[in-house]
């Protein structure tokens, strides 16, 4: 069903070419859109008008049109003017507005495929079969973006993005819940992942020059046959989430850049608890002085370099070594040795994977 104000729109544009005056009403005699007032004064007629075998009918000096959606009566289309001219003009107005029952329906019928496809609610051969009845191809290569938002359900948020996309037919801009929007994408033989990150800071900045706040933007791998479209929205939603708990300063996160984390996220959090108790022999990382904490990640983002670590500190190389030594007599971990280390930076983002859910659960 076309919106009572895209109606309107069209009615307008054609009375302001025409100088035609068009009413559009439904088959209770209801007037939908409108360009002239008292339209209300046909309802009568226009319930005779339905019941009637005609197409095209000139009542009360007003030319009525029959406006069908695959044979189903859906509008009735006044034309009211003093011009010679009023029956073509009304056919063409109904004609055009038969054209826009046709594109809304096909671009509704796409988007409920899309969705579903989404959600796995399709059989194999059910997504073959449909994919061909709406002209969608099937092996092209395609990636899913997950558009977040701090607005539940705002459909300017989705009718942004389509107008990025423009009306180009092969991306699918939808939504399958009351947050998120979810772009399919087409994507060339010759893009790669930082093609992808462009196109995910093009939704970012549009979205910021609308004046959305806390939008994050995530996206799955590309997937070559649209019968794999849903595992990359599948990885989206991961990446959206793993991204808020280990990647929480990054506004666009791809599945591909998760790394470890998106392991650490399928842990059930028992199997968790019973890890960090015997790594920290039921201690948590909490319990660190805020000194130690820095010490610890600036170590690990200098890839365990002792000398750039101090450097970056401002503090002597033996004084980092003392925090070191100090750290392993307290853990039992050195983490100048990889093996240790590696425990240690597992250890320090299950911690952050539980405290994450544990904010969510409560």
């Amino acid at each position: 069903m076309i919106s009572n104000q895209i109606l309107q729109n069209t009615i307008e544009g054609l009375k302001a070419i025409t100088r035609i005056d068009l009413c559009i009403v439904d088959t209770e005699g209801k007037p939908l859109a409108t360009t002239f007032a008292g339209a209300e004064v046909y309802e009568n007629a226009v319930l005779a008008f339905v019941e009637s075998p005609a197409d095209a009918q000139v009542v009360q000096g007003c030319q009525f049109f029959k406006v069908f959606d695959d044979q189903q009566l859906e509008y009735i289309l006044l034309a009211n003017g003093g011009s010679d001219d009023v029956y073509m003009v009304g056919k063409i107005a109904a004609f055009q507005i038969q054209n826009l029952l046709v594109a809304y329906k096909e671009r509704f019928d796409k988007d409920n495929f899309i969705k579903n496809l989404l959600l796995d609610n399709l059989l194999l051969v059910d997504i073959y079969n449909r994919a061909k009845k709406l002209h969608i191809e099937t092996d092209v290569r395609r990636v899913v973006f997950i558009v977040e938002t701090d607005h539940e359900k705002d459909n300017n948020v989705m009718e942004n993005i389509r107008g990025l996309f423009g009306t180009k037919s092969k991306d699918f801009v939808t939504a399958v819940d009351e947050k998120n929007v979810i772009v399919v994408k087409e994507v060339a033989v010759n893009e790669g992942y930082e093609d992808l990150d462009k196109t995910a800071r093009m939704i970012l900045d549009l979205l910021t020059a609308q004046g959305e706040t806390d939008v994050h933007i995530a996206y799955g791998t590309v997937v070559n046959e649209l019968k794999e479209v849903s595992r990359s929205y599948k990885e989206a939603r991961m990446a959206l989430d793993v991204g808020k708990i280990f990647f929480d300063e990054k506004d666009i996160i791809a599945y591909s850049a998760l790394g470890i984390g998106r392991l650490i996220y399928q842990l059930p959090i028992p199997l968790c608890k019973m890890f960090i108790k015997e790594i920290f022999d039921g201690k948590s990382p909490d319990d660190f002085d805020e000194e130690t904490l820095t010490t610890i990640n600036k170590f690990f983002e200098n890839s365990l370099n002792v000398s750039e670590t101090s450097r970056q500190l401002y503090i002597h190389r033996n004084t980092l070594v003392y925090r070191l030594d100090k750290l392993q007599k307290s853990t039992g971990l050195d983490l100048r040795v990889f093996e240790d280390a590696i425990t240690f930076k597992i250890a320090l983002m299950v911690v952050k994977y539980m405290k994450y859910m544990e904010s969510i659960n409560y």
